[in-house]
């Protein structure tokens, strides 16, 4: 009995073999000579973070399919088993006309994870790997030192022109090592449908950044500096790369604290107690370098501080070289004193975006985050003498409370994505955002949150009927309320990767996130199902419930773009 159990799980085993797929193992090879390999190479999706001490993956070739006029992305991986570190440079080959960027992917400390929230939604705790070192930068090369007993992987983006040949092409992923003669290839098939993604229509798409920043990190200076407006177009170029339509114009600067060099890009000047002048030659030149680089839509900074509406936003003159507020922080946001400076700016502003042929592609903001009771109060008021003041301006804000949508104090109200369902239940006309929660189950870009739920954006904002897009952190690399600088390479902030999608590069030019790559490619996701027609109520949406109740798994994501790519055009 027991020589034909035996035998049986021999068979087992045997079949279980043969029945493998060519490309199940990664390659392997040994390059001190031994008879044990202990360097291992693979191909790994876009969608799965690949940790410093990740175990080698199972495939050594892929296929991955592709829209003209878009990009996908994977992973190059190698594992080192041995007790030495290694020296290695990954590229990527193909056809011509196809571009192959190749970046090394970095490391950065996560502590604590994101509160409130099940191990299910967060990627890496189950097996170990967070808190700890999580994958996020892309770093602009491709070579890397790879430690002993450590994982290195590699991010592949590959961009197919419009009018690339459809078809099955080849791809060569090559690693190759300078201190030992190694040298390994592994195929992907890029398969280019005949479908043609076309750009993203009647989404908006706007994220906060910090001017400042730059002329902190890069050491330049404000806004006199050339060097400092060759930064700024590197990462307004990076912004609309990604997908942002509308560029946030920083004409004041949002925040309470008093700052020594805000960036506020107009200039006011107060050459009589109460009586003001407005400079816009900066603000002009900001939107001819957003539409030079594709921004189509401007959103401007709130009128009233956050978090009430209580008080007036701080604006800057500068005396002496020094920037000086026109008035103290606790000022009454709905005395005479502001609403004097505002019955002059506002009619400067209105002429100012006339000129500049912008009025019709602006979003204003009234004040961030008011909630209920008194701050509802304080924003009714504020609309209501904006509405008499400025009646060309319409407003859009970041709060929650649909009292906001109900009583049209907003035109444009932009819910959290944990609220947004009792807009979409009333029909009102909404964008989305999210900012530190909401958590658990809901939608959101953390560095802990499993990438497959970051790639879903796209398609909810389009089933769950959004027009657009805001949040606060591109790079916000601040100590919170405070003008002193945070290193984002070793403080991800709370919750981690909130405050930036971005990090600062030594050339003046952003480095990508992981986050901020699958979030673009979400939103290609969006134009992909715009362009093919899909009416967002089509069955093959049907599992997406609300920003807290959908799909969060990679296959569900490729089959539905197999099937788009699959029709063709």
């Amino acid at each position: 009995m027991r020589i034909y159990l035996c035998l049986s799980i021999l068979m087992l085993v045997i079949f279980a073999i043969c029945a493998k797929p060519a490309n199940c193992r990664p390659l392997s090879f040994d390059p001190d000579g031994g008879k044990r390999p202990t360097v291992f190479f693979w191909l790994e999706s876009s969608l799965k973070r690949v940790f410093l001490t990740s175990r080698p993956g199972t495939s050594s070739e892929m296929t991955i399919a592709a829209p003209r006029g878009g990009q996908v992305s994977f992973q190059a991986c190698l594992r080192n088993e041995r007790a030495s570190w290694m020296n290695t440079t990954c590229t990527v080959s193909g056809p011509q006309g196809v571009e192959a960027q190749v970046r090394r992917v970095d490391f950065v400390p996560v502590r604590f994870l994101t509160r409130y929230t099940g191990v299910s939604e967060l990627e890496g705790v189950k097996e170990g790997f967070l808190p700890g070192l999580v994958p996020d930068i892309l770093y602009p090369s491709q070579t890397a030192d790879v430690g002993n007993y450590q994982t290195a992987p590699f991010w592949v983006t590959v961009r197919v022109p419009v009018d690339a040949k459809p078809g099955k092409h080849r791809l060569t992923v090559t690693f190759e090592s300078k201190e030992e003669p190694t040298r390994v290839e592994m195929p992907v098939t890029l398969d280019v449908s005949s479908f043609v993604v076309r750009p993203r229509r009647d989404f908006r798409v706007t994220h906060w950044w910090n001017a400042d920043l730059f002329y902190t990190y890069y050491k330049t200076g404000m806004f006199e500096d050339e060097k400092l407006w060759d930064i700024m177009r590197n990462y307004v170029q990076n912004m609309v790369d990604h997908g942002n339509d509308t560029l946030y114009v920083p004409i004041f600067f949002f925040r309470r604290e008093i700052y020594q060099r805000p960036p506020q890009l107009l200039i006011v000047n107060e050459p009589s107690p109460g009586k003001y002048e407005f400079d816009f030659k900066n603000v002009s030149r900001f939107l001819k370098l957003a539409r030079e680089c594709g921004a189509t839509h401007f959103e401007w900074s709130h009128l009233w501080i956050y978090w009430g509406a209580r008080n007036p936003m701080v604006i800057y003159k500068w005396v002496d070289g020094k920037a000086v507020p026109l008035w103290p922080v606790d000022t009454d946001g709905h005395g005479e004193v502001y609403h004097n400076f505002l019955r002059q700016f506002l009619p400067a502003f209105h002429d100012f975006l006339v000129k500049e042929k912008a009025l019709d592609q602006s979003f204003f903001h009234l004040s961030d985050e008011p909630g209920e009771g008194e701050h509802l109060e304080n924003y009714r008021k504020a609309r209501a003498f904006l509405r008499e003041a400025a009646p060309w301006m319409k407003v859009m804000d970041a709060l929650s409370n649909i009292e906001y949508g109900r009583q049209k104090l907003s035109d444009i109200p932009i819910p959290d994505v944990a609220s947004a369902s009792a807009y979409v239940k009333e029909g009102i006309p909404h964008w989305v955002y999210f900012c530190c929660g909401p958590v658990g189950p809901y939608l959101n870009r953390f560095m802990d949150t499993p990438l497959a739920k970051i790639r879903m954006s796209g398609w909810l904002f389009y089933r769950l009927g959004a027009q657009g897009f805001l949040h606060w952190g591109y790079n916000y690399w601040h100590v919170m309320e405070s003008e002193q600088m945070i290193d984002p390479f070793t403080n991800p902030g709370w919750p981690p990767g909130d405050f930036f999608v971005v990090y600062p590069g030594l050339d003046g030019k952003p480095m990508d996130s992981i986050r901020w790559e699958v979030f673009a490619e979400s939103l290609q996701d969006y134009a992909m199902l715009q362009t093919a027609g899909i009416k967002p109520d089509d069955p093959m949406l049907a599992g997406i419930k609300s920003y807290g109740d959908f799909p969060k798994t990679e296959k569900w994501i490729r089959d539905r773009l197999a099937t788009i790519l699959a029709k063709g055009q």
